[in-house]
């Protein structure tokens, strides 16, 4: 539920100064005016929105982040710090205020130019169905979903020659609204001969090569 205008301020966690900078690095590629959905870029758009911001940062529902964490070597940048979590819950428990000095506000995010994901050019992807053995070796930089459906999940991982296994990537109650690359940490180095596996077998994934 929005909170009350009236609702008393008991935190030194202000919109100028912590949760700005928060939303701004985190959601607002999507909450921006002709964004994929509302705007939260400004304090008066924020507010109403507060509490229902701490049940989804909480829950992990936001930012959209489907790869679980810990399977595979994936970036996270998008996804919230606990630190983060606890300074939006913090705003909004002590009253969510905007604070006194608009000075300490950071420079809003430009949306002018559209967000591109760095892609290998048309037709390298190698997209696996099920299985398939490399049969050269491949350095690949992220991964993607390929047709999933909504709430469906994914898991991939990587049975090399020497008869080790690396997960890949685990993809958790997909939301083709926010579909998106993942990246690894570090580039995916596999030798000829290694099988990639998906499961379930109906799901596809597409391996991003590196340029």
């Amino acid at each position: 539920m929005p909170l009350k205008g009236h609702d008393p301020t008991s935190t030194q966690i202000t919109w100028n100064r912590e949760i700005s900078r928060i939303v701004y690095r985190r959601c607002a590629s999507c909450h921006h005016a002709g964004g994929s959905t509302f705007s939260l870029m400004t304090y008066k758009d924020a507010r109403p929105w507060a509490k229902g911001m701490k049940v989804e940062v909480l829950e992990r529902r936001m930012p959209p982040f489907a790869a679980v964490k810990g399977f595979g070597d994936i970036q996270d940048d998008d996804a919230l710090t606990q630190e983060e979590l606890h300074i939006i819950s913090d705003w909004v428990e002590g009253g969510a205020p905007e604070g006194n000095d608009p000075k300490l506000l950071p420079p809003q995010p430009d949306f002018k130019k559209p967000q591109t994901y760095e892609y290998g050019k048309s037709g390298q992807e190698t997209v696996v169905s099920e299985s398939m053995i490399l049969s050269g070796p491949g350095i690949f930089v992220g991964v993607r979903g390929k047709n999933l459906d909504p709430g469906s999940s994914l898991q991939a991982i990587a049975e090399k020659p020497d008869g080790t296994v690396e997960p890949i990537i685990w993809l958790y109650n997909f939301t083709p609204n926010f579909d998106r690359a993942y990246y690894f940490r570090n580039p995916l180095s596999l030798p000829a001969g290694t099988k990639i596996r998906v499961f379930p077998s109906r799901e596809a994934l597409a391996l991003i090569p590196k340029k």
